[in-house]
C-alpha cells in the first residue's frame, strides 16, 4: 500500500497542504510509515481540473490512500472513481504519521 502526503515543502517536518490539487509535493510512505519518496505535483499552476488530474496522476502512480487538509468535490469524485481512500489531516506529517490508524501495528 503506497500512501500520498499532500505538503508545500518536500520535508517530513513539513505541515500538511490545506489543498490536495495545489499541493507542490506529495509524500510518498508505505503503511508502516516508512518513507518510499516524493512527488512533484505539475497540475499545480492549472487554471482548472488540478484536482482531477493530480487524483488522476497519483493513482496512475499505485496510491492507495491520499492525505491532505482538504478535498475539492472534483478531486473527491476522481479519487473515489480510481478506488483511492482520502483523508482529511492538518498538522505536521509526522503528526499525522504517528496519529493515522493505517500506521499502527
Amino acid at each position: 500500500m503506497k500512501i500520498a502526503i499532500a505538503v508545500n515543502n518536500k520535508d517530513q517536518n513539513s505541515q500538511i497542504s490545506e489543498r490536495a490539487g495545489r499541493a507542490s509535493h506529495y509524500l510518498i510512505f508505505d503503511e508502516k510509515g516508512k518513507a518510499l519518496g516524493d512527488i512533484s505535483n505539475p497540475f499545480l499552476e492549472e487554471r482548472g481540473g488540478a484536482g482531477t488530474a493530480t487524483a488522476e496522476m497519483l493513482a496512475d502512480k499505485g496510491i492507495s490512500v491520499v492525505i491532505a487538509g482538504d478535498f475539492g468535490r472534483k478531486m473527491t469524485d476522481a479519487l473515489e472513481n480510481r478506488g483511492v481512500r482520502y483523508y482529511k489531516e492538518e498538522g505536521s506529517v509526522e503528526e499525522v504519521l504517528k496519529k493515522v490508524t493505517i500506521f499502527k501495528k
